[in-house]
């Protein structure tokens, strides 16, 4: 793994940050009388120089027997745990999920919390992986995982906003497809607040 991409990313996320304004993607749905659990992902960015796509990111489908989102996209993650950092549980998740080996992961950094309608606060974590890093899903949590280009996922071109209406109240959402995959709702909006602080698209 080359330190050229975890080196632009750190460059990219901390510009972003630096730069003063909400991200532009937030929950519609906001939770009525909840108290919101903590929770992390892990956008864990694959380094495959030389790809004509460029880096890739490493994505799931939940199975379809699952209580919460069942079916959804999503990047690997859950609840934070006692005494966990967002880093801590979003590499732990990861491991748990597809087998995702935390020695080979290089953290960039977090980014823009985001606020659930069903209760949680999720921190998404910016990481770097290798290109051929062995992934091994959890058939009880991943029904199939999936590595669009990063650049696509990134780009407000592919990042559609989409009406629905949810107990009365109507707003938008984030709509990304790739190749059959469907990529919306939260981590839609995960993904264009990523793209709001990654100006992955500028020349590097």
């Amino acid at each position: 793994m080359t330190a050229a991409l975890h080196t632009r990313l750190a460059r990219l996320l901390a510009d972003g940050h630096a730069r003063t304004g909400s991200p532009p993607w937030s929950d519609w749905r906001p939770p009525a009388d909840l108290a919101l659990r903590a929770a992390a992902v892990l956008i864990a960015v694959t380094d495959r120089p030389g790809h004509p796509e460029g880096p890739g990111v490493l994505m799931i489908h939940r199975p379809t027997t699952m209580r919460a989102h069942p079916g959804q996209a999503a990047f690997p993650g859950g609840k934070i745990d006692h005494g966990e950092t967002p880093v801590e549980a979003a590499l732990r998740e990861a491991h748990e999920e597809l087998g995702i080996d935390p020695g080979q992961v290089r953290v960039v950094g977090e980014t823009d919390l985001f606020l659930t309608g069903t209760g949680y606060a999720i921190t998404p974590v910016l990481a770097v992986v290798p290109g051929d890093i062995a992934i091994t899903p959890n058939p009880a949590e991943v029904a199939q995982w999936f590595e669009p280009p990063f650049g696509y996922m990134l780009d407000p071109a592919n990042q559609h906003r989409r009406a629905a209406e949810w107990s009365g109240r109507r707003g938008e959402y984030v709509e990304i497809i790739w190749s059959g995959h469907r990529v919306w709702g939260v981590t839609g909006g995960i993904v264009a607040n990523l793209a709001h602080r990654v100006a992955w698209h500028q020349a590097p």
